[in-house]
C-alpha cells in the first residue's frame, strides 16, 4: 500500500510543479542519507566486500531510522529491461526489502550511473524513485535533495552526454541489445570513461569552483533552504553558506564510508565498521 507521501509524489509529477514534501519525525527516530556505493565496480570481489559493509550499516539504520534517502549511484551501472535487471546485488536488495518491511521509508534519487532506472524499485521494493531534485521539509527544516550531476555551471560535455543517455530513442535502441552484450559495453564505459562516470578529482576545488556550491548559492538568492544535500562529488563536505544554510556532500562508500544523519541538526558521519 502506498503512503500519503508517495501519492503526493505522483501528483507532483502529474502537475509538473515544485512541491515541498513534509516528514514529521517520531520521537527518537532519525533520517539517514547515503550516496555513491557504486556496487559492481571495480570488480565483483571488491564490490562484494563493500556491499557487505554497507549492509552492516543498514542494520544501524534499521535500529532507529524512520527514513532513508539513497542519493544515487547505488550501482556502478543499472539498466532495466521489461523482464530483466542486472545480475547480482541480491544481498543489498534483500536488505532494503527487509528495512522496508520493518517500516523504514526509503526514497531513491537516480545518479549518473543508474539513471536508466524505471519501476523496479517501486514495484518490487516499494521505494519511490526521483529523477530530479526534490524539496523536503523535515521537522521544520527545509532540504533540497539531489544526486547532483548536471546541476550548476560548467561540465557541458557531461550535460550533452546526459541528454543522449536520457533520450527516449537512444534508450529504446539500447534495450534492443541482448543484456549480455549491453551490460559488457555499459560496465566498460562506466569504469573507463571519465565523462560518463562523472568522477571528480578528490580534492576541494574552492568555493568559487565547486559547481554544486555555486548552484546552492544561486538557489539561496530566491529560496530559503536549510540544507542542500548531494552525492556525486565523492568528497565528504560540509560548508556553511550563511547563518542558516549548509551545503553537504555525502562522500562515498569507496574511500570514505560516510553518511548523513538528521534528528534535530544534520551531521556527516563515518561508519566505523567493527
Amino acid at each position: 500500500m502506498e503512503s500519503g507521501l508517495q501519492r503526493k509524489i505522483k501528483i507532483a509529477k502529474t502537475n509538473n510543479r515544485i512541491q515541498m514534501f513534509t516528514i514529521d519525525l517520531k520521537p527518537h527516530k532519525k533520517v539517514y542519507f547515503a550516496s555513491d556505493q557504486h556496487f559492481g565496480a571495480p570488480n565483483p570481489q571488491a564490490s562484494r566486500l563493500r556491499e557487505e559493509r554497507f549492509i552492516r550499516w543498514l542494520d544501524v539504520v534499521k535500529a532507529d531510522g524512520q527514513v532513508l534517502f539513497l542519493m544515487g549511484d547505488l550501482f556502478d551501472f543499472w539498466h532495466e529491461w521489461q523482464y530483466v535487471v542486472p545480475k547480482g546485488y541480491v544481498r543489498v536488495l534483500g536488505k532494503l526489502a527487509e528495512l522496508k518491511d520493518a517500516g523504514v521509508e526509503m526514497y531513491f534519487f537516480v545518479g549518473n550511473h543508474d539513471l536508466w532506472m524505471k519501476d523496479y524499485f517501486q514495484e518490487e521494493l516499494g521505494i519511490p524513485v526521483f529523477f530530479e531534485k526534490q524539496y523536503f521539509e523535515i521537522n521544520g527544516k527545509r532540504f533540497l535533495l539531489a544526486h547532483g550531476d548536471g546541476l550548476g555551471p560548467g561540465d557541458k560535455g557531461y550535460k550533452r552526454m546526459k541528454k543522449l543517455f536520457t533520450n527516449p530513442l537512444a534508450q529504446w535502441a539500447f534495450r534492443w541489445l541482448h543484456p549480455d552484450i549491453a551490460m559488457k559495453i555499459a560496465m566498460y564505459l562506466s569504469q573507463k570513461n571519465k565523462m560518463i562516470s562523472g568522477e571528480e578529482d578528490k580534492a576541494f576545488l574552492g568555493e568559487d569552483k565547486e559547481f554544486l556550491i555555486l548552484y546552492s548559492k544561486e538557489k539561496l538568492k530566491h529560496q530559503q533552504i536549510d540544507y542542500f544535500v548531494f552525492g556525486h562529488r565523492h568528497l565528504p563536505m560540509v560548508l556553511k553558506l550563511n547563518e542558516t544554510s549548509q551545503y553537504i556532500n555525502l562522500g562515498d562508500w569507496i574511500s570514505y564510508n560516510t553518511f548523513g544523519v538528521f534528528e534535530k541538526e544534520f551531521e556527516l558521519k563515518t561508519f566505523e565498521d567493527k
